[in-house]
């Protein structure tokens, strides 16, 4: 046993909640760490959400093609990621989709399909592999768009904010913790009894929230993303909310869920998304060529 006292502390952000379960001496200024974890959630929102309207995100997305827009360091870092991992998963990962995010009925545009949209997206013919749709000015802390898309941060960004709360918690000298925002999370050292963090891998089942399998782990980042949440009935056919690009169409490899485990969150939780549009076979094979550590789900 150790004289470490167990804190929680969570709040609403991105439409979930974050959490924060932190080791810490009884002197901890649990009001100020509490202050400053709500401070960085709320930056990531408000910088790369495309259900705020006035987010630098949608401002960039407002902005005319090739015209050079500033932009925040955080979001910079994010789009820097996004671009690398486009690249090493050959496209399967894109956040040049918020148009067809749109037009499947899972953007901030509302509920109602565009069914209209559904069909011309259906007629596209597009290359196995995308160009990126924008590009960054590292100089300047700059990005504009190439291709008449709206750039989607909904596979990366909460990852970030993971490692952003991570950071704070290790400022304020804590070594043990567990952060997450919703199916990303990021954990150091142990519990207040020493023993390591033990997290839940929910099961593929679409109609209850039940724990699949349970992990015990420590000093890593773990993302799921998967296909039995946020569903949408099209005729005969259900859809979920992973898009991929290339095709321009919900991702249907009949995997339900990927997990990933990186030192950083924002890295697991894009490739979680790669993976998902991916599925298993193609999957394995970029894993196992990038060494990433993965688990996958079938249907």
């Amino acid at each position: 046993m150790t004289d470490l006292e167990r804190y929680v502390i969570n709040g609403p952000t991105m439409g979930t909640c974050y959490s924060a379960i932190v080791c810490g001496s009884t002197s901890l200024d649990i009001e100020n760490l509490e202050k400053q974890l709500e401070r960085v959630v709320s930056l990531v929102d408000g910088q790369m959400s495309t259900w705020k309207p006035h987010s630098d995100l949608m401002r960039l997305n407002r902005t005319p093609l090739e015209h050079w827009v500033p932009i925040p360091v955080q979001l910079f870092e994010v789009l820097d990621d996004a671009l690398e991992i486009q690249g090493l998963s050959n496209g399967a990962f894109d956040i040049g989709i918020g148009d067809v995010v749109n037009a499947w009925g899972f953007g901030a545009q509302g509920p109602e399909l565009d069914l209209k949209a559904i069909k011309e997206q259906g007629k596209i013919s597009v290359p196995v592999r995308r160009e990126p749709a924008f590009e960054l000015d590292a100089d300047g802390y700059r990005a504009r768009r190439l291709l008449p898309r709206q750039l989607d941060l909904s596979g990366i960004a909460k990852g970030y904010a993971v490692d952003l709360m991570a950071e704070i918690v290790e400022q304020f000298g804590i070594q043990d913790y567990l952060v997450s925002i919703d199916g990303e999370l990021r954990t150091a050292g142990c519990r207040e009894d020493g023993a390591p963090w033990c997290i839940a891998v929910e099961t593929s089942d679409p109609l209850r929230r039940a724990a699949g399998e349970y992990l015990e782990i420590c000093d890593i980042a773990v993302a799921t993303s998967g296909s039995y949440r946020h569903l949408r009935q099209i005729g005969n056919l259900i859809v979920s909310h992973t898009m991929d690009g290339r095709s321009l169409k919900p991702a249907m490899t009949g995997t339900s869920s990927v997990t990933v485990f990186c030192e950083s969150c924002m890295q697991a939780d894009a490739w979680a998304t790669a993976l998902m549009v991916l599925g298993e076979a193609e999957g394995w094979k970029v894993a196992g060529e990038l060494g990433l550590n993965v688990k996958f789900s079938k249907d």
